[in-house]
This record gives structure tokens, sequence and C-alpha cells, in this order.
């Protein structure tokens, strides 16, 4: 069965749609410390967190978690002068196998779970955060939301493009439950919040 075949089929074989159920989100409010819940559940799922003060610089805290990092791309619009790699759309993903350290800024967070949803519009090449060795993400201690129901009504407008919630350095089981961290993505997660 050639393409064209397996195309012409699953269109005619598409299932009727139906519509999305109707929550209320009501029943999902909790009054909560959206900060302190996202800190718990950032540090719950193995990633590390650093609330940055005003005396604080993002660059020397950066130095000082990942003092041995060579290779770095800082797509966070920080203003810091790390960065040692370039990148552009047009960078062969293949060029990035050797990143130690990628800084990417995260358009919002989610206290359930603490994860943070970041979008292509802030990198631009969509291996960068799971082909790199650590990554750190910087984040805006405003923009939290407190579940997950809230992070799918603020990305369901947006242009479509590719995005990803993040949610603590890449990790596995296998069936002898033996825990692998960095299996599939950054060995570390490191969250910056200003």
């Amino acid at each position: 069965m050639g393409r064209e075949a397996i195309l012409k089929s699953v269109k005619e074989n598409k299932p009727t749609l139906i519509p999305l159920p109707m929550l209320d989100l009501n029943n999902f409010k909790e009054d909560i410390n959206l900060l302190e819940e996202f800190k718990e559940k950032v540090k719950l799922v193995g990633g590390s967190l650093k609330e940055l003060s005003s005396s604080e610089t993002l660059e020397n805290e950066i130095k000082k978690l990942y003092p041995n990092a060579k290779e770095i791309v800082d797509c966070s619009n920080q203003s810091t002068s790390l960065a040692t790699v370039t990148i552009s759309e047009g960078t062969n993903p293949k060029d990035l196998q050797n990143i130690d350290l990628a800084i990417i800024k995260g358009e919002f967070g989610v206290s359930e779970n603490g994860s943070v949803w970041i979008s292509e519009n802030t990198f631009p090449i969509r291996v960068l955060p799971f082909i790199t060795n650590d990554l750190v993400i910087i984040l805006e201690k405003e923009k939290l939301c407190l579940h997950m129901h809230d992070a799918f009504s603020l990305i369901s407008e947006r242009e479509r493009t590719f995005g990803v919630f993040i949610s603590g350095p890449s990790k596995t089981a296998d069936i002898e439950q033996c825990l692998v961290v960095g299996a599939q993505g950054a060995m570390s997660l490191s969250v910056f919040l200003f």
C-alpha cells in the first residue's frame, strides 16, 4: 500500500469528532501560594531552583552552578556574556551534540507539577533543551499558574508552533526500577526565578 492510499484510507476512516467535555474549573481552585508550591514541585521532580534577589546576578549564579561548562548557548535574552556558541534557525542540530549548557527563557510555570512551558519562540532549534548536557530555564516568578487546566488555557490560543512542558531533568526507570537520569535529555535542570 502506497503513501497516497494510506492517507486516503485515514481520511475516509476518521472517527466522528466530539466536543471536549465542559469542566467547571472552579472545582479545581485552591488557595495556595503558587510560588512556594512551584518551588517544592521543581525540587520534587529532581530539578534545582534558585530565586534571585536584586543583589545577585544571573551570570554569577550560573557560573557557580556550572563552573566547568565550556560550550554554552544562551537564548534567555538576559544580557549575559556566558554564550560561547551562537545558534540560529539554520544551525544543524547535529552540531549541538557537544553543548554543555543551554539557557532558555520559560514562558510560564505550573505550580501543581513544577513544569515550565517553553516554546520555539524563545529558542531557534527544537532539539536544544534535549541535546544539552545541562539546562537552565529563566522564569519570571509572577508567571505561574495553578494547574494544567490553567496551563492549557494559556497555550490554547497560541500560534501552533513547537512547545513543551519540561519538568525536572530527563529521567527514566526500567522494569527493575533502576532510575537513570539524563537518559533522553539534560542531566540537570535548574530554574532561576526573577
